[in-house]
């Protein structure tokens, strides 16, 4: 599965959004949180579900690249194996043909990726940029000062009780739930039994 792709966009929203205003020391709050951006993102139902459709969007390019990566490999082997009996113009012609192959495919992947890693990054800012609101809306009814994305930034400790992503998932969910799956296409009814004679 490819890895997701997180920019640090969605990390500055995040500190910018749940940062507290300045206040007056006295009213400040003092807790500190934190989440892991990419994990709750991934675990909200629109996450998955996003995740899903790229997948599927992909799969035929991923099953196209798989077919051009065993043709190279088979005309590589092919010319291992025949090499010491094809004629000098046949194995330039050989060696020609992978060489287009290889830069074909490369090419063809690399476009692939990018594709795929600016689609995953709209799904990403999309969805990041509505958890953001739930994650400043929690921060200011349970008086934290600041929430930490540790996933972008090294935690080394952080005490029981103040990683918020499994609550943010869950109210993430609650505000924006994802759209049901279409239900699966129901089978031919069954004719009725004949009765006994």
């Amino acid at each position: 599965m490819r890895k997701t792709v997180f920019s640090g966009t969605i990390l500055a929203m995040a500190l910018t959004a749940v940062l507290c205003a300045a206040q007056d020391p006295a009213t400040t709050p003092e807790r500190i949180a934190v989440i892991n951006i990419q994990q709750a993102i991934a675990q909200t139902g629109e996450g998955k579900q996003a995740l899903d459709a790229l997948t599927k969007k992909y799969e035929p390019k991923r099953q196209a690249l798989q077919r051009q990566q065993d043709e190279i490999n088979a005309l590589q082997d092919q010319i291992q194996k025949q090499g010491p009996t094809l004629s000098d113009d046949e194995r330039a012609r050989m060696s020609r043909d992978l060489d287009q192959k290889q830069r074909l495919f490369k090419r063809e992947s690399d476009d692939d990726q990018a594709d795929w890693q600016a689609d995953n990054q709209d799904a990403v800012q999309r969805i990041g940029q509505k958890m953001v609101k739930v994650i400043n809306d929690y921060a200011s009814k349970n008086s934290f000062a600041l929430v930490l994305d540790d996933s972008q930034l090294p935690v080394y400790y952080v005490a029981k009780g103040i990683d918020i992503t499994d609550p943010i998932v869950r109210l993430y969910d609650q505000a924006n739930p994802a759209a049901a799956a279409p239900a699966p296409a129901s089978s031919a009814a069954k004719p009725a039994a004949k009765p006994k004679s």
